[in-house]
């Protein structure tokens, strides 16, 4: 079916159940951001396939809400679509609240499936309706009807985590989300995101392509661990060990009826952002609820010593990987014949060799040329572009190893550039290397750093419409809440800055039709002196990769910055040259030179 014939589709299905507006979300029922096939149903509406977005569909037209980085992806692939775009945070977008609230009238009805939904949003969306005498539908999943091939839920095995990796027992951290749930009077703990879930038992598993997650929900009690899950993926060994430290299993779609019967003396502790509405309305009403960001999320974004040793020898790995490709990419481009494909899977191949290489980290981003101003461009057979020995490649990828997963941006000069893309990339570099240097006192969140970043491109009026930087899990979620750096506070997604954090730091720049820039490092959160001035913190740089000074120009660069650039240079070529031959120490040398 064509989309204007699967939204014709849909408004029957809408007809039947009396619903005037249908939202469609980007989730699955664990609230992640990337999901399986199995729950791209936004994807399946709306034609766009973003891994952000939501689709609002009323009898007579249909709208999806997308932020900047996917403006330019979306209005292509909404084209002809009869699927209007609305870019979040343009002036004169209302949000999708907003539009509601304006365009609802008296006694209609709001419809979603209250599984893809948060409990935050699912009140929200009540409250609208509700306040002009109207109600929601939240039982019925209408996209689910109308899909007749869509694919099933993964069935592929988990994995076991060893604490040489994990650095912590499960029992350990079991016992600090119980006292956690002890401070907040709480007797249960209901878990439905999949990174805590598997951060907590040390297990892994293959249902997200991309992200070792596995689908599953959880309820903590203070004896025992319930663990809402299809077994067949569990093998009889890891079934062992989860019994030893008090899981209990049932099957995957059980909770929603074992929620029903909570007593109502429990107190139950839970994320109003990631919990689903579904699950929420099950709940008995005479039980008392305690709302909080679920403490798993925050103790997972702060690394433990082990995670952080084995993060270093993964960026180490990861480093050494991009510098043979970035020195096999000058010399090839032009000579043989290179896309955006398969020079992402050249660097595959090299990551390949440096072992304990697990799979790509998220979907691999290697856009050329005007590709590059798409922020998530990821090419297909349709769009893969061969490379020419001139303009820019922006590759965004990342590696799953054992020792951690990485999340890595370059951009390289192929061959000759204008004045224009030197000065951009310019740009860039120092607003990487001006927050990745950042020295402040222990108190502060991303929020405040941001501007570090932001500054030398404001100055020059201009600007990059995404986050400057994110959490990074270990081997789970590539973007991990709540530790960013962003321009502007969001709930659940903001965080004092901890010692022990490992957060991204890229900057970049876009210029629709012409090319793209970023530059991105992993950084670390690590304490600094302690003076009566208070507790200092500093972040530092993880990633040893050269910024291409082919695409410098030094004359746009205060003396501070250019040292800045020399001491990461030489930093770069100190930490990786003894792992590299002679011939790639020499080729390094060249790219690390003093400017």
């Amino acid at each position: 079916m064509t989309i204007p014939e699967k939204l014709a589709a849909l408004r029957e299905k809408m007809a039947q159940h009396e619903i005037d507006y249908y939202i469609v979300p980007t989730a699955d029922f664990h609230q992640s951001e990337y999901v399986g096939d199995h729950f791209k149903a936004r994807e399946f509406i709306t034609g766009f396939t973003g891994s952000a977005g939501t689709a609002l569909i009323t009898m007579d037209d249909a709208r999806l809400w997308t932020d900047g980085r996917y403006f330019i992806q979306a209005e292509d692939q909404l084209n002809g679509s009869t699927v209007e775009l609305m870019k979040i945070g343009e002036p004169g977008v209302p949000s999708l609240s907003e539009y509601l609230k304006k365009a609802f009238k008296p006694g209609q009805v709001i419809g979603f499936d209250g599984r893809v939904v948060s409990v935050r949003e699912g009140q929200d969306y009540q409250q609208i309706a509700e306040s002009h005498g109207g109600r929601i539908v939240f039982n019925v999943d209408l996209v689910g009807d109308i899909w007749e091939d869509r694919p099933a839920l993964s069935d592929k095995p988990a994995f076991a985590l060893d604490i040489k990796y994990a650095g912590r027992s499960s029992q350990e951290k079991l016992r600090d989300i119980r006292r956690r749930m002890a401070e907040e009077g709480a007797t249960q703990h209901i878990v439905t995101t999949l990174d805590d879930i598997c951060w907590t038992l040390n297990i892994r598993g293959d249902d997200i392509e991309y992200f070792p997650l596995l689908l599953s929900y959880a309820v903590v009690t203070e004896e025992e661990y319930h663990l809402y899950i299809d077994e067949r993926k569990l093998s009889d060994e890891m079934k062992r060990g989860l019994g030893e430290i008090g899981v209990v299993l049932h099957p995957y779609n059980d909770i929603y009826e074992d929620i029903k019967k909570t007593a109502a003396d429990e107190v139950v502790m839970m994320d109003p952002e990631k919990l689903n509405f579904a699950l929420y309305a099950n709940l008995p009403k005479n039980v008392r609820t305690v709302s909080c960001m679920n403490p798993e999320m925050t103790f997972k974004t702060v690394k433990n010593p082990v995670e952080l040793q084995n993060i270093r020898i993964a960026e180490l790995k990861d480093s050494i990987a991009h510098i043979r490709f970035m020195k096999w990419l000058k010399e090839n481009v032009g000579k043989q014949k290179i896309t955006e494909i398969s020079a992402s899977e050249k660097l595959d191949a090299f990551r390949r060799e440096m072992g304990n290489y697990l799979r790509p980290s998220f979907e691999p981003i290697s856009s050329y040329g005007p590709h590059a101003a798409i922020v998530h461009y990821a090419p297909t057979p349709e769009t893969d572009t061969e490379l020419k020995p001139e303009g820019f490649l922006l590759t965004d990828t990342g590696a799953g190893y054992w020792e951690g997963s990485t999340d890595v941006t370059r951009t390289y000069a192929l061959g000759p550039l204008t004045q224009e893309m030197k000065d951009d990339f310019t740009l860039v570099a120092i607003s990487n290397l001006s927050l990745g240097s950042a020295v402040f006192t222990y108190g502060v969140t991303g929020v405040a750093l941001d501007n570090l970043a932001r500054n030398p491109l404001w100055k020059r009026r201009k600007n990059f419409n995404h986050g400057t930087g994110y959490g990074v899990g270990y081997l789970l979620n590539i973007h991990e809440s709540p530790a960013s750096f962003r321009s502007r506070f969001v709930e659940g997604d903001t965080a004092v800055l901890e010692e022990g954090m490992v957060i991204t730091d890229e900057p970049g720049l876009y210029i629709e039709g012409s090319h793209g820039i970023r530059v991105e490092n992993e950084v670390l959160v690590c304490k600094d002196e302690s003076n009566e001035f208070g507790q200092f913190m500093h972040l530092e740089p993880i990633t040893w990769i050269p910024f291409d000074l082919d695409a410098i120009n030094p004359e746009l660069m205060s003396a501070e910055e250019r040292q800045l650039l020399n001491d990461y240079h030489r930093k770069v070529y100190e930490v990786t040259s003894p792992h590299l031959s002679e011939e790639e120490k020499a080729w390094l040398r060249e790219y690390t030179r003093e400017i």
